[in-house]
């Protein structure tokens, strides 16, 4: 079947004219490529090998050496080699699946243009495509994993370019859906840069590149990524509160993508959980982990959230409880026409933004202070909708108590974060 096909006589003719038009020799590999699309089912070291036969029967003298157009790539030793470095990387990483790629170099380009010149490109397959493949063969053959075209867990990159057998990986991240809460005030969600250096390190910072000592970001990077042996660990969190603020409750949803796991699904959740609760006591706790797929992260970040928050506000000037009680009953059900605050504008977009307030209570009276709970959609400014923010804030608790009165939050608690039914994950054994 297969003689029968390459014995045509435009396939013959475009045969001869490769082999006559060539520079230099021409391995079966690199022949038969050129015509990966005749037929199926056989290699195209065995296309090559026959077209070069029917050649020779009718007359055609075939060159022997090292092949112009890959330079020797597909020779049985340097396979071997490819595939001894790839299985070198790959030892290191726990995976199921995976796929080969390649980064050619500019000398091999510039050879298989010049043969689709002689050739054309009507029936052929790219250097790469059957590089991949037959490296591919031999490490499934060697690990017993199974090459996957859609979502490998690792891909082997064959770089060309360097001149040795050079191999690189590049290793699917890992997702950690969860929630956290916060106990300390003065912890930022995540790692913040000096403003000064910019993260390179300066007296203002005491060279730490940073604004604050710590972040949930990496306290949570601290506890697990020798676990997965990861080259880093990123926070993705649905919103975040203000440093100053603890996070309660029922904890905010975040998901944790650890960057070139070397371990992945064999790690006990309940296990991490302990592990990361222990070592940071009195600070941070986290619930629910569960592994998740990359879709997870643009869920959350997405999210329409409502929050509550519970406040201890500051009053200056004299308001009776009647006062205030009728104020908050104002705000409670309002919409809130809220200007990006002055506090945050410097990284935000000046924007007017309107956000709906769908419970708010007075729980407790002191005269000069006073305790609230809002219960809001998610992006409102809670702090301005205490102290009006100049203005930019409308309705606010300060105007509504009349001219002369200030009011200002002091302490401020996150104490829950729902999220839309269609966000929030379900329970899933772990």
């Amino acid at each position: 079947m297969l003689r029968a096909e390459l014995e045509k006589r435009e396939i013959i003719d475009i045969a001869r004219k490769i082999i006559r038009e060539s520079p230099g020799p021409i391995c079966n590999h690199c022949l038969g490529r050129q015509f990966a699309k005749v037929s199926s089912g056989v290699s195209n070291e065995r296309r090559g090998e026959v077209l070069k036969e029917i050649l020779r029967a009718i007359g055609e003298e075939i060159e022997s050496g090292k092949c112009w157009l890959c330079n020797g790539l597909f020779e049985n030793d340097n396979l071997d080699e490819w595939v001894r470095a790839a299985l070198a990387k790959l030892k290191q990483y726990e995976y199921d699946t995976f796929l080969v790629g390649t980064k050619m170099s500019g000398m091999l380009m510039e050879n298989e243009e010049m043969m689709w010149e002689i050739a054309g490109a009507l029936f052929a397959e790219p250097l790469k495509a059957e590089l991949n493949r037959e490296v591919g063969k031999r490490i499934e053959q060697e690990t017993g994993k199974r090459v996957d075209f859609d979502t490998p867990e690792v891909v082997v990159i064959l770089n060309l370019w360097s001149g040795d057998f050079d191999v690189e990986l590049q290793v699917k991240p890992l997702f950690i859906y969860g929630r956290y809460r916060k106990y300390r005030r003065g912890i930022p969600q995540t790692r913040w840069f000096c403003r000064a250096c910019h993260g390179k390190g300066c007296e203002r910072c005491n060279f730490t590149g940073k604004m604050y000592a710590e972040s949930v970001e990496e306290l949570i990077k601290g506890s697990i990524m020798d676990v997965y042996g990861a080259e880093d660990v990123i926070l993705h969190g649905c919103g975040r509160e203000d440093i100053d603020a603890r996070m309660l409750g029922s904890g905010r949803p975040f998901v944790v993508e650890l960057r070139a796991p070397k371990r992945r699904q064999r790690v006990d959740l309940h296990a991490l959980e302990e592990k990361v609760n222990e070592e940071n006591r009195a600070k941070l706790e986290v619930t629910n982990l569960k592994y998740v797929d990359r879709e997870m992260v643009a869920r959350i970040k997405n999210a329409n959230a409502r929050k509550t928050y519970r406040m201890r506000v500051e009053l200056r000037g004299a308001v009776t409880e009647s006062e205030l009680r009728e104020a908050v009953q104002e705000l409670d059900g309002a919409v809130i026409e809220q200007r990006t605050p002055l506090r945050v504008v410097h990284r935000r977009a000046d924007l007017i933004r309107s956000r709906r307030i769908y419970g708010m209570k007075l729980l407790n009276y002191g005269g000069s202070t006073c305790e609230l709970e809002v219960k809001c959609d998610g992006g409102l400014y809670v702090k301005e909708l205490i102290s009006g923010d100049r203005g930019r804030t409308r309705p606010n608790l300060s105007d509504l108590l009349g001219t002369g009165i200030e009011a200002e939050v002091k302490e401020l608690d996150v104490i829950d974060v729902e999220l839309d039914t269609g966000h929030e994950i379900t329970e899933a054994t772990r």
